[in-house]
């Protein structure tokens, strides 16, 4: 998790907590698991937002969930964005919220719902970053391969932009998942869903090169199928993948590039070059076609430079046209 996540609740903040809202934690966990079937990494992500809020509400003086209504509810959100948080972050934890306490309403741990009328904090419509393709580059070609990390590093960069796959999906990439003959990957996704995405050329030397010569020597048994180690050989991290992206963009000169950055850059990349829209969707992963829509608009923002910059009667509003009998202006 990202943008100052808590601890799950087994962290210190948990312990401290009363029983009541450890109880609380603990029922939204068993109805995630057990009766939505939710997977690990979404059930931790319920836990650490469902804490975060306990912990903060208990230092208000809130010693159990049945003490908490809708005004606590929205200072806690208020709270969030004036500490920082992005207001994606806030959303996430309002739609948590929401969750969780329908979820202790129905079964009797509190008499009343009181985030039933919760309301989303607005989100802005900014736009990710997207890199050039020189910047693309720049960034795939940083790592030094000489050493077993820069190889890694390369194989790790490649796969991103190749694939366009979340960093926890190239974490927890099984060897058995790639076919690196037929050029395709298969991606566990979001929600459980899987999807086979096609590999590039440049992407199955990379991972060839790793996989036949660094990995080896980094291997200690312990992570036997990962496709990506870290240094001590065990399953790369996703905390590790995000700093190598960020050690390959410091050397490339790029700032601040983050492995869900590639995600961005491969997407637009392909509309940019004439994918379809529900295509990519599907190389996506992505559940819904309006979250894809999204990159049209850096697409055709993108479209819209190079047209400026290379149509002779794009560069002005105005257009000076001859009509045979003298001389006219259009807008």
């Amino acid at each position: 998790m990202t943008d100052g996540a808590a601890a799950p609740a087994s962290g210190p903040d948990a312990l401290t907590l009363p029983a009541a809202w450890r109880d609380a934690i603990d029922h939204l966990e068993t109805h995630l698991r057990h009766e939505r079937g939710r997977r690990d990494a979404t059930v931790l992500a319920y836990r650490a937002d469902a804490t975060h809020l306990a912990t903060r509400a208990h230092d208000w003086g809130v010693d159990e969930p049945g003490e908490v209504d809708l005004p606590l509810l929205r200072r806690y959100l208020a709270a969030l964005i004036s500490d920082g948080y992005a207001r994606s972050t806030a959303a996430r934890r309002a739609s948590t919220t929401r969750t969780w306490f329908a979820l202790l309403a129905r079964d009797g741990f509190v008499a009343r719902d009181p985030a039933a009328l919760l309301a989303t904090p607005q989100q802005g419509r900014s736009l990710p970053r997207v890199l050039r393709l020189d910047q693309v580059e720049r960034l795939l070609g940083a790592p030094d391969v000489s050493t077993p990390d820069g190889c890694r590093d390369r194989a790790l960069l490649e796969f991103l932009y190749a694939t366009g796959a979340r960093v926890a999906e190239a974490c927890g990439l099984d060897l058995a998942d790639l076919d690196l003959d037929d050029g395709l990957v298969r991606l566990d996704g979001k929600g459980g869903k899987q999807r086979l995405v096609p590999l590039g050329r440049p992407a199955i030397q990379a991972l060839h090169t790793w996989l036949q010569g660094a990995r080896p020597a980094l291997s200690d048994g312990r992570a036997q199928d990962a496709v990506f180690l870290n240094t001590r050989g065990s399953r790369l991290g996703t905390r590790d993948a995000r700093t190598a992206v960020e050690r390959a963009a410091r050397l490339a000169g790029l700032g601040h590039v983050t492995p869900h950055t590639l995600r961005h850059c491969y997407a637009t990349h392909l509309l940019e070059h004439g994918a379809d829209v529900r295509q990519v969707q599907e190389l996506l992963g992505h559940a819904s076609l309006a979250t894809t829509q999204r990159y049209t608009h850096l697409s055709r923002g993108r479209l819209r430079e190079i047209h400026t910059a290379a149509h002779p009667r794009a560069r002005s509003r105005r257009t000076t046209v001859t009509d045979g009998d003298g001389v006219s202006d259009r807008g």
